[in-house]
């Protein structure tokens, strides 16, 4: 399994993902367990329509194909509201949920350990959690600087190799 980004606060290999409900859209929430049974990956990331976390989420958008070739789900959270999330996302042309940590503000950041309380917004962090709901790799990038997906797909593979082996991952 890929390395585990060493950030203080942040959530790491091995733990529990924190159980969430946010809103898709105004009126959809898409819940962690409504995911269950697949690997996730979770995409914090700061704010709709700045340069780094669009070209982020387009760079995920184009290989969407990859994630879902590992029946995993990827999902974008910010502390953006879900009207903006829904013009974000129609702009981008995406094809995979954003949801809105809104409100309570940072919620969900919080409890995986990566709202930045002095801007109100989240890190640039990624999760895999495997279909129990075990994180199984985590990384936290500089707010400046597009993460890529390498460490995702490894991530993915080491995941899908442990488990067509027998071994727990």
């Amino acid at each position: 399994m890929p390395e585990t980004s060493a950030h203080a606060g942040a959530l790491t290999s091995g733990e529990p993902a924190p159980a969430f409900s946010l809103p898709a859209t105004p009126d959809q929430a898409l819940s962690l367990a409504d995911l269950k049974g697949r690997p996730v990956i979770l995409a914090f990331y700061p704010a709709d329509w700045s340069p780094v976390c669009g070209d982020q989420m387009a760079l995920y958008n184009e290989i969407l194909p990859e994630f879902h070739r590992y029946g995993a789900q990827l999902v974008g959270i910010s502390t953006d509201g879900v009207w903006c999330h829904a013009a974000f996302a129609a702009d981008r042309k995406l094809h995979f949920p954003l949801l809105a940590d809104f409100e309570p503000k940072g919620g969900v950041a919080r409890r995986y350990g990566v709202y930045r309380e002095h801007d109100g917004t989240s890190e640039r962090a990624l999760f895999v959690i495997d279909g129990e709901g075990v994180i199984r790799w985590s990384y936290v990038s500089p707010l400046g600087l597009n993460p890529g997906a390498d460490g995702i797909l490894d991530a993915l593979d080491a995941l899908a190799g442990a488990n067509t082996t027998g071994v727990a991952p």
